[in-house]
């Protein structure tokens, strides 16, 4: 069951994604484009994002132990910010802005066979294998 739940919810976001056009990298490159050509719909789909999660939240989840699927629901880490958060944070916002494309947006394109969207998926599964072989080093 918690995977049909997963499988929906995924489908859900694949939908929202493409509906809001976030599945085109333009489009995110012009919300980063404060001096030339920017588009402001970015931040009102994050906002619509976090009125939902916040919902959801308030509705489903705060105060209780268990999901809806009865399932823990673990508590937040309580880790600190320090300079692994920083330089991962780092690594994904300038890729994010280089390229337009985060994973999200990259696998709902995949229904779509294009080619730059799987050389993405490729370089990020890539990039998960290095940084998988670097932290065990660390």
């Amino acid at each position: 069951m918690k995977e049909f739940v997963g499988l929906i919810a995924g489908i859900i976001f694949g939908i929202g994604l493409t509906v809001s056009q976030m599945v085109n990298p333009q489009k995110v490159k012009n919300f980063l484009d404060l001096a030339g050509s920017w588009d402001p719909s970015l931040m009102f789909v994050m906002g619509g994002a976090l009125i939902t999660f916040g919902l959801g939240y308030w509705l489903f989840i705060k105060g209780k132990k268990k999901s809806l699927l009865d399932n823990d629901i673990p508590l937040v880490s309580q880790d600190p910010i320090d300079a692994k958060l920083l330089i991962g944070a780092s690594i994904f916002g300038i890729g994010w802005g280089i390229s337009g494309v985060c994973p999200g947006p990259a696998i709902a394109n995949v229904g779509g066979l294009n080619t730059t969207m799987l050389m993405f998926i490729v370089v990020m599964i890539v990039g998960l294998l290095i940084g998988e072989q670097f932290k065990k080093r660390m």
